[in-house]
């Protein structure tokens, strides 16, 4: 599978880590959780995974209320909890 905008794929040989990292950076914070191919069963079911949970929180993010520019700590918490509800 190619990576896609938000979404890298990692499947280096010498990692111990196989599966998909999901970063999205808006108003100058970055949000970042990785997808493992062994925790969710496999590459296409963690690239779902990840592919839900990015949409998730460009809705989140993107109808958030701002304040000088920034998102506010309740919209950084909720992304955060989404991210690790994921």
């Amino acid at each position: 599978m190619k990576s896609i905008k938000n979404l890298t794929r990692f499947t280096y040989e010498t990692a111990a880590f196989l599966g998909w990292r999901l970063s999205l950076s808006r108003a100058g914070t970055v949000f970042t959780k990785y997808f493992s191919d062994k925790k969710y069963g496999g590459d296409k079911k963690s690239f779902a995974a990840a592919e839900a949970a990015l949409a998730e929180l460009k809705v989140l993010l993107d109808g958030s209320k701002r304040v000088n520019g920034k998102h506010t700590a309740t919209t950084i918490r909720k992304a955060q909890k989404l991210l690790e509800q994921a």
